[in-house]
């Protein structure tokens, strides 16, 4: 009884290894996904702007839905610069709020 559990687990062990080298090989080809920006629509949902290749899908996401609004190429869509950096003075400002000054704009 001992040695049949033995071949059992032994083989089970054996198709886990199997099973996962054919799923590296064929994950190697698979397309890579980038979130490009995003924006609530309501409380729990929210209009996404994905990456898939050569495609931007538009992607409408609710608790337990994704539903595909829209695929535009990714020259259709419009790439908007990183936000500002803040100014040095920020740091002299916090301070100042911070001792007790009064916030001077």
């Amino acid at each position: 009884m001992l040695f049949g559990l033995a071949v059992v687990l032994a083989s089970l062990y054996g198709l886990l290894h199997v099973v996962k080298r054919l799923q590296a090989r064929s994950g190697s080809g698979q397309a890579t996904l980038r979130i490009i920006g995003g924006t609530a629509v309501g409380p729990r949902e929210r209009v996404v702007l994905v990456e898939l290749g050569e495609k931007v899908l538009v992607l409408g996401v609710a608790p337990g839905r994704i539903t595909a609004l829209q695929t535009l190429d990714t020259a259709e869509v419009p790439r908007s610069a990183p936000p500002a950096p803040i100014e040095g003075d920020f740091q002299r400002k916090l301070a100042s709020l911070l001792k007790g000054g009064r916030h001077e704009a």
